[in-house]
């Protein structure tokens, strides 16, 4: 049985880091896990192929060979998910197909023309697709209401990803998360019983990638790492014995919940584990959303303080806001530009509210007659449902605050303030730990890497409008906070992505905003062309 997996593609996103990513010659942040790990679920005299489309094209070739097809992915890939569908069953290929998109939103699948769904989560579903594939039946839809033990799953096949295309591996500890956002999927899909993987498993997929020849760092994509406090702690213990044992050969980075700043041995252990990013959701600083959209653990220690004493012990941060939440008051955008800025957040992924499938926004937004589509979760889209205030507002504030959040000089301050706080922590101050947490592992000479930073140094030393700031926070790194140099450049040279991003983004934006008020007498549009550089703020009329 020759099985194709195919991964569809990811549109340019914040997440995607194109520019920064290939000018070090990778092609893609982060690889498939799902579907390596789908892999390993199926049974091992099979033959598969992997055919990640965010590096490689799938060939007439790929084609030909494959006796069924299979694909996996999130709602954000739907546009080529969907086209390869239609690809495959053009050529007569069976379609089997899995996902979190596949599972909130089925009928889109069945209407494609797919003919096994294989939905929820594969350690149970796998199972009764191969057996119904084996008795001969030609479609069918799998589902589970339970949710299977993680321990039950296996080390994903690795071996079938090329290794050298990827910023990033990813690897998962845990499912699930234990609060109630009233916006968020995952608790939908996953469950509010965060439900984790032992450390011998962890540490068996370590083994497999350090085996493999990986080098790099390693992202544990749990949508909150931390939801099980009470195994998490031990499972960060064994971590630390295992970088220790195996010369700290990689560095982490997660997604967490904002209140594992109140424990401070978890924050110290992950430091020492060598998890070097958090992404946080902050969502918004308007403490009134906050209540209303259920994310209670945001409002119950002032944010400011939480954030300070996170990026204190050594973790850099990263976090994702959101506007256009109900009852929101006027200048959202304004505050969310100010809260990023006062607390020294450099990456800020942004975005308008989706209301997803199944999750509680969405059922209340259909039962007043509020929805407009289905969500797509891509800062480049307008909301999905009727807002409680003018959508042109929310646009032209999000657009705004879009492009003020990646000003060159903006985006700069927050880069150095942040990594002067990160600067402060013992992990980074103790030569004795600096020493111990360094990689042991000997690397190969990266010519593209050196090629790239001497051509960030030169753009952003000597031709953008940052080279005056640049080599001030430079110079102030080296005087002041010398080991953090090297993550102050690698986030700087991320501005190669943000700054042709928000270009895109307000293009689409008003495009999207245009089409919508189709008709209607007020239009948005720019006052003024904005340069790569402009150091103006984005200024918007109305116009018939």
């Amino acid at each position: 049985m020759n099985v194709l997996l195919s991964y569809p593609i990811f549109p340019t996103s914040f997440w995607s880091f194109e520019k920064a990513v290939q000018g070090i010659g990778k092609k893609a942040f982060m690889p498939p896990l799902c579907l390596v790990t789908v892999a390993a679920l199926l049974p091992q005299d099979w033959n598969f192929r992997l055919r990640d489309r965010n590096i490689e094209p799938v060939t007439e070739e790929d084609w030909d060979w494959a006796d069924v097809v299979m694909f996996s992915g999130m709602i954000a890939q739907k546009e080529d998910y969907l086209a390869q569908i239609r690809e495959a069953k053009r050529r007569d290929k069976p379609v089997v197909v899995g996902g979190p998109y596949a599972t909130s939103l089925p009928n889109d699948f069945i209407n494609a023309g797919a003919d096994y769904l294989v939905l929820d989560e594969g350690e149970y579903t796998i199972g009764l697709f191969v057996d119904a594939f084996n008795r001969g039946e030609k479609s069918g839809i799998f589902r589970s209401k339970d949710k299977p033990d993680v321990t039950l799953s296996p080390v994903p096949r690795f071996d079938l990803l090329d290794m050298d295309a990827y910023f990033l591996m990813a690897i998962q500890y845990s499912r699930g998360c234990p609060f109630q956002c009233e916006f968020c999927d995952i608790i939908i899909l996953y469950g509010r019983k965060p439900r984790t993987k032992t450390f011998s498993q962890v540490e068996k997929e370590l083994d497999a990638l350090l085996e493999l020849g990986w080098k790099g760092g390693i992202f544990f994509v749990d949508d909150n790492f931390i939801g099980n406090k009470r195994t998490v702690k031990p499972f960060l213990e064994k971590l630390i014995d295992w970088q220790t044992n195996n010369g700290y050969p990689f560095s982490f980075t997660t997604e967490a919940s904002i209140d594992m700043a109140q424990d401070d041995q978890l924050l110290e252990l992950m430091a020492h584990s060598k998890f070097s990013t958090v992404f946080i959701g902050i969502e918004t600083p308007d403490t009134d959303s906050l209540k209303l959209t259920l994310k209670h653990q945001n409002n119950r220690t002032p944010m400011n303080e939480s954030l300070e004493k996170i990026a204190k012990s050594g973790l850099r941060i990263m976090a994702g806001f959101i506007i256009g939440f109900d009852d929101e008051k006027k200048g959202a955008g304004q505050r969310v530009f100010n809260f990023a800025t006062e607390n020294a957040i450099p990456g800020v992924t942004f975005s308008m509210l989706q209301a997803l499938p199944g999750t509680a926004l969405w059922d209340r937004l259909k039962a007043s007659d509020r929805l407009l589509d289905d969500a797509n979760l891509n800062q480049t889209t307008l909301l999905n449902f009727i807002p409680t205030r003018p959508i042109e507002d929310i646009a032209e504030e999000y657009v705004e605050a879009f492009w003020k959040l990646y000003d060159p000089k903006n985006y700069m301050k927050r880069v150095f303030d942040h990594f002067m706080m990160v600067g402060q922590a013992e992990v980074h101050r103790n030569p004795e730990l600096r020493k111990k947490m360094a990689n042991k592992h000997k690397t190969d000479f990266d010519f593209k890497g050196i090629m790239f930073g001497l051509k960030m140094l030169a753009k952003l030393g000597f031709v953008r409008s940052t080279r005056f700031v640049f080599w001030k926070y430079l110079y102030r790194m080296y005087r002041e906070n010398p080991g953090g140099i090297g993550n102050f450049l690698s986030f700087a040279a991320f501005m190669e992505h943000f700054l042709p991003y928000r270009k895109m983004v307000k293009k689409e934006i008003e495009e999207a905003l245009k089409a919508r008020m189709d008709g209607k007498v007020q239009v948005m549009k720019p006052m003024i062309e904005l340069s790569e550089d402009n150091e103006k703020d984005i200024k918007w009329y109305q116009a018939s």
